[in-house]
C-alpha cells in the first residue's frame, strides 16, 4: 500500500472515531501525551476540518470562535486557534466556559488556500449556531474545498 493511501486510511479511521493518536516512528501517542492541550473528550465544543481536495486534514486552518453578546449587537471573540495536524481543535472552550447563546466559528479559508497555492472561491466559512444546553457537547466539522463546503452537527 502506498503512504499516501496508507494516510488517507489512516485519516478517515481517526475520523470515523478511532482514537484520536499520532505515530512517533511506529509507536501511537495519545496527543494528551504530545501536550497539545485538552482531551477531545473534555471540552465541551470541538472543530474539525477535512480538506476534501486533497483527501487529508485541514492543518494549520486558522479559526476564530465568537459569543453573540449585549442582547445580539455584539460578537464578542473568544477565542482564536489553528487547526492540528489532523485538522482538529479540540479545546475550543474548557469546561465550564460554555454558556446558552448564539455562537460563531470563522474558518479563513482563504488563508489556508493561500498557503497551498491554490486559488478559491469563499474567502471565509462563518457557522453561525445556537447552543441551548451547556451541560452537552457540540462538534462542529467543516468539509472543504476550494470552490465549495458542508458543516453539520457531528458527535
Amino acid at each position: 500500500m502506498s503512504s499516501g493511501v496508507a494516510l488517507r486510511l489512516r485519516t478517515l479511521q481517526r475520523h470515523l472515531g478511532s482514537p484520536e493518536v499520532w505515530t512517533q516512528g511506529s509507536f501511537p501517542v495519545p496527543l494528551v501525551a504530545q501536550g497539545r492541550g485538552m482531551e477531545p473528550g473534555s471540552s465541551p465544543l470541538t472543530t474539525h476540518v477535512l480538506d476534501t481536495a486533497s483527501g487529508l486534514p485541514a492543518e494549520g486552518l486558522c479559526l476564530r470562535l465568537s459569543r453573540l453578546e449585549d442582547h445580539g449587537q455584539q460578537w464578542t471573540e473568544l477565542r482564536k486557534s489553528y487547526t492540528d495536524p489532523d485538522g482538529r481543535c479540540p479545546g475550543l472552550l474548557l469546561p465550564g466556559q460554555m454558556k446558552a447563546g448564539t455562537y460563531k466559528l470563522s474558518f479563513d479559508t482563504e488563508g489556508y488556500w493561500q498557503k497551498r497555492g491554490q486559488e478559491s472561491f469563499y474567502p471565509y466559512v462563518e457557522v453561525v449556531f445556537t447552543i441551548t444546553n451547556e451541560t452537552h457537547k457540540f462538534h462542529v466539522p467543516l468539509l472543504l474545498s476550494p470552490w465549495s463546503y458542508t458543516t453539520y452537527r457531528g458527535s
